[in-house]
């Protein structure tokens, strides 16, 4: 972890209610694709953790979702501003384990770090497909950017007005592949537990108080013990989690 001030250069909506951000600073502390930033925001007490879509050895790429007043004024800022970042927080994923053929999975905000994720991959001289779904036409993103890099991708919206009608689950079932990454909301990954035909790994979205392990506020239940999203993931291997039935 390691704490720095970016400079913004870019703030753009890319689609309904998402905003790509680019940062130019200190990006020596992201070590694997998947690791997030926490960003201090003037006037708000907790830090906002932000999957990195992106880095180089000049700045990183943020792409996020207007979902409260945080993210709100996130999407306010403007070129030339400065932001604190707490960066390389996380395990990330490995790509050790990835195969030849892997196969990428994300819905919604899980989508911005399959992009660092695939080109790594792809760096790596593998073959790589990506299914990422939406609720609408409106809200897609990321598809051009994943295409540019070589990937085989897949689009799903929920009421089927882009690319294939349905779920990321419809079009995995298809799908031949060596190892699965995913990232997105829950209600996703209990669909996909019930797909997949191999083992993988899961990037856990879950709300942090710290992001880097002081308060326990986002722990998962493992075949270990608990552990904490922001410390000890957000990425865990499939085998290792334990899975807790939904409240009725």
């Amino acid at each position: 972890m390691k704490q720095s001030v970016f400079t913004i250069e870019s703030n753009d909506r890319i689609a309904e209610n998402t905003f790509r951000m680019a940062l130019t600073g200190d990006t020596s502390a992201f070590t694997r694709p998947g690791q997030f930033a926490n960003i201090k925001l003037d006037g708000f007490y907790l830090r906002r953790p932000i999957s990195v879509c992106d880095y180089n050895a000049n700045g990183l790429i943020l792409i996020y979702k207007t979902v409260g007043e945080g993210t709100e004024y996130m999407s306010q800022l403007l070129p030339g501003g400065k932001l604190d970042l707490l960066t390389g927080l996380g395990n990330g994923f490995d790509t050790a384990l990835s195969g030849e053929n892997p196969l990428l999975i994300a819905g919604g905000g899980g989508v911005p770090p399959m992009v660092k994720l695939a080109k790594t991959l792809i760096a790596e001289g593998k073959k790589v497909t990506a299914v990422i779904g939406f609720n609408k036409a409106s809200e897609v993103y990321c598809e051009d950017a994943l295409k540019k890099l070589g990937v085989n991708v897949f689009v799903t919206t929920a009421d089927g007005s882009y690319g294939v009608k349905g779920f990321v689950t419809d079009v995995m079932k298809s799908l031949d592949y060596s190892f699965f990454y995913t990232c997105g909301p829950l209600p996703m990954y209990r669909a996909i537990r019930k797909t997949v035909r191999t083992e993988g790994q899961y990037s856990f979205e879950e709300r942090m108080g710290c992001g880097f392990g002081a308060c326990m506020g986002c722990s998962i239940k493992t075949r270990s013990g608990a552990k904490r999203i922001c410390k000890d993931g957000p990425v865990f291997d499939s085998a290792e989690i334990i899975w807790e039935e939904p409240k009725k």
